[in-house]
């Protein structure tokens, strides 16, 4: 009986997932916000809690994250993440100082204390890269020349998460400053391990991997993709960042399959983990919070604006592209989501969780619907700027003028 209540609430899951996102579609918005609202409904002091399928949503939400970063990787190859993060390195230290200081100075304002203010800034910093490469791709931006400049920005925020997380883990679990350098030493060379793989011997492990049979290769790359990333996790490197280290050694043909399999797994697990975040937060938690996240979330895209606003100009991009590049910055959502959870489950403070969700949920409505309108915006801004070419009258053209007295 206990078996037949479970599948018949992860039925229920998956297809309200279903319509929701068919929802999102015919208002052109993210599905998150609509996961996330899903999650608070049917969570802890929801309209009706879930009961018997907790463990499924727990375990799709970390497949989730893992999916979610390694089908990003699949994005870059080795050399090219090398290369970009050497050129775009000033405009990544930007982003990061202008979009963590917000949250470090409200988590102190506010009286949380420095570890808060550690999670909050995170929150505040990164990027959903999951929204943002959507968005893009939803408005056809992808053959923009300020592309490169945000996806240059996306990778620094996922490497910069990979050094972040251990941090924040070591303080969250209470340890010292030796142990806080001895995880992060361990994070580091994890990383540089992952990173000299890919970049000396990707070609290894595409041959490991490849396969003709698509179920194969199906299975190749997701067992590949799990065990690293849990073999990440166990050295204090966060599952996601290992994820994406794999599918940045997948590179050509082989990449391009994988992402072919592996994207409605990943579209499946990534809505089961928006939804596991909103069964963890109590709706009635998040009024009290509600004039904080609108505060942070209208800050935040202010600096997200100037941020891709800088890097685009840097790069020789138009004033369009650099709107452009601002807005599709804007989105937040599985990092925020992921940082959150790891300081609620350490008991930081019972009021970051609401926080955060409140300002995911503004942001992931306001980013994708920006974006959206930023163009025909910065379409006329530009058109009013341009001299406009005097054009003769007719009456110059004419040989004779005629005056008609009144």
């Amino acid at each position: 009986m206990h078996a037949a209540f479970t599948l018949i609430e992860i039925g229920a899951i998956i297809l309200a997932l279903g319509l929701l996102g068919a929802l999102s579609l015919r208002f052109s918005i993210s599905p998150i916000p609509l996961y996330l609202l899903a999650g608070l409904a049917f969570g802890h002091g929801g309209i009706l809690p879930l009961t018997t399928s907790e463990e499924f949503t727990a375990t799709g939400a970390e497949i989730g994250v893992i999916l979610l970063l390694f089908t990003l990787g699949l994005e870059y190859t080795a050399p090219e993440l090398v290369g970009t993060l050497r050129t775009n390195a000033p405009a990544g230290l930007v982003d990061l100082v202008l979009n963590s200081l917000p949250g470090v100075a409200v988590a102190l304002l506010m009286g949380w204390g420095p570890v808060a203010a550690v999670a909050l800034g995170g929150i505040t910093y990164v990027t959903s890269s999951g929204i943002t490469a959507k968005v893009m791709a939803d408005l056809d931006w992808l053959g923009n020349r300020e592309v490169p400049v945000v996806l240059s920005l996306l990778v620094f925020e996922d490497l910069t998460m990979a050094v972040y997380l251990p941090i924040l883990t070591a303080m969250l679990a209470g340890a010292g400053f030796l142990t806080g350098a001895i995880t992060l030493g361990i994070a580091a060379a994890t990383i540089t391990v992952i990173l000299i793989v890919a970049l000396r011997f990707g070609h290894i492990v595409e041959k490991l991997v490849a396969s003709p049979s698509q179920e194969v290769l199906l299975l190749k790359v997701l067992g590949l993709t799990v065990l690293v990333a849990g073999v990440a996790q166990l050295l204090q490197v966060s599952a996601a960042v290992g994820a994406f280290l794999v599918g940045i050694a997948l590179s050509g043909p082989l990449a391009h399959q994988a992402r072919e399999l592996l994207t409605p797994l990943r579209d499946l697990f990534a809505a089961v983990f928006f939804v596991f975040f909103g069964l963890h937060t109590d709706p009635g938690d998040l009024p009290p919070v509600a004039g904080i996240a609108i505060g942070l979330a209208i800050v935040g895209m202010l600096t997200k604006m100037a941020t891709g606003w800088w890097a685009a100009r840097r790069a020789g991009v138009s004033t369009v592209g650099r709107l452009r590049a601002g807005a599709a910055l804007l989105p937040r959502g599985e990092f925020n989501i992921v940082i959150a959870g790891l300081a609620v489950t350490a008991g930081v403070n019972s009021e970051l969780g609401p926080l955060a969700a409140a300002y995911v949920l503004v942001l992931a409505v306001t980013g994708p619907l920006t974006a959206r309108a930023i163009v025909p915006i910065a379409k006329r801004y530009a058109q009013r700027r341009a001299p406009i070419p005097r054009q003769a009258s007719a009456e110059e053209h004419s040989p004779e003028r005629i005056t008609v007295d009144p």
